[in-house]
C-alpha cells in the first residue's frame, strides 16, 4: 500500500515555486510556530535560512524540503498540508514571493484513521 503524503502544492502555488526556482535556483520552505508572519510558510533560497534542531521535514515539494517548527509538529501531526498562494502580502517580507505580491498559505485537513497509520516518514533536524 502506497504511503500517505503530509504534503501536496496546488497547481497555483506549484507554478509560483517553479518561477521562483528559475529565479533562484533551489529553494526550501519553513513555517515556525510563532506569531503574525511566522505562522505562514516562507520560502528561501536554499542555504539562506536553516531549521533548528529536531524541527519536522514533513515532505518536499518538486524535491524542495518544507520544514515546519518541531512544536508546530506536534500540533498539526495529525493533518495533511496543502501548500497554495493568494494575492497579496503577508505579515511580512522576508519569504521570495513577496516582492511578486502574493502569499504563500497552508490549508490543513485532518487524516482520517487508516491515513494516520499509513502516513509517509518524517525527517527530523538532527543538526544545528
Amino acid at each position: 500500500m502506497e504511503k500517505i503524503k503530509r504534503l501536496d502544492v496546488t497547481d497555483t502555488a506549484l507554478e509560483l515555486v517553479e518561477n521562483l526556482k528559475t529565479k533562484f535556483g533551489d529553494l526550501m520552505f519553513y513555517q515556525a510556530g510563532g506569531c503574525c508572519e511566522g505562522t505562514q510558510p516562507q520560502c528561501f533560497e536554499k542555504g539562506t535560512f536553516f531549521p533548528r534542531t529536531n524541527d519536522v521535514c514533513i515532505g518536499q515539494i518538486i524535491g524542495f524540503d518544507f520544514w515546519i517548527d518541531k512544536d508546530l509538529f506536534e500540533y498539526w501531526k495529525h493533518a495533511h498540508f496543502t501548500l497554495d498562494v493568494m494575492d497579496g502580502i503577508g505579515a511580512g517580507g522576508f519569504s521570495l514571493e513577496t516582492p511578486y505580491n502574493k502569499t504563500f498559505i497552508v490549508k490543513y485537513r485532518i487524516f482520517n484513521e487508516d491515513e494516520l497509520n499509513n502516513l509517509e516518514e518524517i525527517r527530523l533536524n538532527t543538526y544545528d
